[in-house]
């Protein structure tokens, strides 16, 4: 029996575009691109290019983007690097309640540093609230964090709004889009945000590389201290190979955006849930603005879990977690006030690129087998 993969919001595959571009780093460009002779120019030369592919997808200059070893660091080095960096300015800063860990968790170390944060509540669809962000800023307000879409529910902010906002009072604003990009449109000068989250393996490139968008001006502390690399604020020798490979997912990626058939699959998978179970599936989060690959619904008064484990052959994500028989919700679906015997039979199905029509029939035949 075949295998399905519905978790590309997890992570994604190589896109073989990915692999054949990194193939001849393994083989003939070794040398360190700091290096000035014949074996570190070619290298440099390739990072280069794969900066340059990397701006091309947001809309910002090569000089704006800073590799990172993932979503995760460039994340921290957004929060944490801003804030130790002007703090003198006011240490307060504001974010949502359903943000990913990697935004989260930095925000709480803020805190114990003397930061003081607001996180934002979000309506039953996910969306955060202009007016309640707006209400929230005070003199010492000096950064705004608020996702570009959730990584459970695919719900889009408004982030055009929140940076117009910002802007106006002089706040920098800061958007985690490490699943959106490659899925909607994203150009940091149409959304007016200062600092932007790009990870990697998100968008059928390598694991273990990532980026930060940091509009020019923008000042930042490294929180790796070295030599100067990354314009000063990563150090390390950069790693090429994972660079140049995120260089090529960046330039396929905009194909894929204006691409409406993952959307039309997407559709199709929901309206034949509705057919087929009713009132007994609900959708989790918002109907339409949502990224056109996820589909976060629930089966009332089921474990989603219990159905993922009765179907062994199919990756999907739970939206709740069971410890010692007890369910508890996700923090996002809790937020967003879902009722329990609602929220404890979520699942979290994300499509990509190699996703067919036979495969979301075959998942719904084995939903239907399961839960009939």
């Amino acid at each position: 029996m075949q295998h399905i993969y519905l978790d590309y919001n997890a992570s994604t595959p190589l896109a073989p575009e990915v692999i054949d571009a990194m193939m001849p780093l393994l083989h003939d460009f070794y040398g360190n691109p700091s290096a000035l002779h014949w074996a570190g120019v070619p290298v440099k030369e390739l990072l280069q290019n794969a900066r340059e592919q990397v701006a091309g997808q947001i809309g910002c200059t090569p000089g704006e983007i800073i590799f990172t070893s993932g979503g995760s660091e460039a994340n921290n080095l957004a929060l944490k690097g801003f804030y130790f960096k002007n703090k003198n300015k006011g240490n307060h800063i504001i974010t949502s309640k359903i943000e990913h860990p990697a935004v989260m968790n930095p925000c709480k170390f803020l805190e114990r540093m003397g930061a003081r944060v607001t996180y934002a509540g979000v309506d039953s669809f996910g969306r955060v609230s202009l007016e309640e962000i707006e209400r929230a800023i005070t003199k010492d307000t000096i950064l705004i964090s608020i996702m570009h879409s959730n990584n459970e529910t695919g719900t889009l902010q408004p982030i055009y709004e929140i940076g117009k906002l910002a802007e106006r009072y002089g706040i920098a604003f800061h958007t985690d889009a490490s699943q959106s990009v490659g899925k909607v449109p994203v150009n940091v000068n149409e959304l007016h945000v200062d600092m932007l989250t790009i990870a990697c393996h998100k968008l059928y490139a390598p694991k273990g590389i990532g980026a930060l968008y940091k509009k020019e001006g923008i000042q930042l502390e490294p929180l790796i201290h070295g030599a100067g690399h990354e314009f000063g604020l990563r150090a390390g020798t950069e790693n090429t190979l994972l660079a140049v490979g995120l260089g090529k997912a960046c330039e396929i990626a905009g194909n894929q955006v204006k691409n409406r058939a993952l959307k039309e699959l997407t559709d199709y998978f929901w309206r034949k849930l509705k057919e087929e179970f009713g009132e007994l599936v609900q959708l989790n989060g918002h109907p339409e603005e949502r990224l056109p690959n996820t589909l976060n619904v629930s089966f009332v008064n089921m474990i989603g879990q219990d159905l993922l484990s009765a179907i062994p052959m199919l990756a999907a994500s739970t939206g709740s977690a069971c410890h010692a028989g007890s369910i508890e919700l996700s923090p996002v679906l809790k937020e967003m006030a879902v009722p329990e015997e609602v929220g404890m039979g979520a699942i979290r199905f994300s499509l990509g690129r190699n996703t067919n029509k036979d495969e979301i029939d075959q998942v719904l035949k084995w939903l239907k087998e399961t839960i009939k």
